[in-house]
């Protein structure tokens, strides 16, 4: 039958998140319509993560596990992720940070704003979002890259590399995430610059970002150079295909 179908799917990657991921799924489970599914997508993480998101699996039935045998990237495991939910039937799949930098409290906002959108961002950089516990420089690296996107890309969105995202099924069916090469947070940028190219209504939601509760941050100097690098690659492929 269709209402049994979780027509809201929330797309979990983990690497190392042994620390987090017991109590941030509790969290998002209240947080979440009925109607859910909620994927951990683990990359193999040497801490556990895999064998404690198994245990969370086998005690709630919204809850599944998908293992991938070794880490390659964000953009990989969100794509085997995005894939399982669009399998399965899903309307509306999210996508967030399992550290609680991303509220779970806000999951309910996203979600209402996808009535009028195709694609929802939580954004830190419009009028009501913000950052806590990040030092100045940090803050200015965060915006310079999101400026740098911005202007290379000649779209609107100000916070494009952030990765607590509500889209429409629709949306992931026709931009082709498969042939998506990022690995890290480029494919967030990525992502929202095939939607706007598509035509796809993009709406951000002001929320606070707040650091890890646990763990160490996924962001390194390979990740940082990769957007960098990736941006005017992205422009240029865009430039050869015709946007809808």
């Amino acid at each position: 039958m269709a209402t049994a179908l979780a027509e809201t799917w929330l797309i979990l990657p983990t690497y190392n998140e042994a620390a987090n991921i017991e109590a941030f799924v509790e969290a998002v489970r209240s947080e979440l319509p009925p109607s859910r599914r909620i994927l951990i997508v683990d990359d193999s993480s040497p801490d556990g993560t895999g064998r404690i998101a198994d245990g969370l699996a086998a005690a709630n039935s919204d809850v599944e596990v998908l293992h991938r045998p070794r880490k390659e990237g964000l953009g990989p495991a969100y794509i085997a992720g995005f894939e399982t939910a669009l399998a399965a039937g899903a309307s509306l799949v999210l996508e967030m940070d399992s550290d609680f930098s991303h509220d779970p409290a806000d999951l309910g906002r996203l979600i209402e704003g996808a009535r009028d959108a195709d694609v929802v961002l939580g954004s830190r950089y419009v009028e009501g979002g913000g950052i806590e516990e990040w030092s100045a420089g940090r803050r200015v690296i965060s915006r310079l890259g999101c400026a740098y996107a911005r202007f290379i890309l000649g779209v609107p969105v100000r916070d494009l590399t952030g990765g607590f995202k509500c889209i429409r099924a629709e949306v992931l069916r026709s931009i082709d995430i498969e042939s998506i090469p990022t690995h890290g947070y480029a494919f967030q940028i990525e992502t929202t610059y095939r939607a706007l190219r598509a035509g796809y209504r993009v709406l951000e939601v002001p929320i606070t970002f707040h650091e890890r509760r646990a763990g160490e941050s996924k962001m390194s100097p390979s990740i940082a150079a990769e957007a960098v690098l990736r941006v005017p690659l992205m422009r240029r492929r865009a430039s050869h295909t015709p946007s809808s």
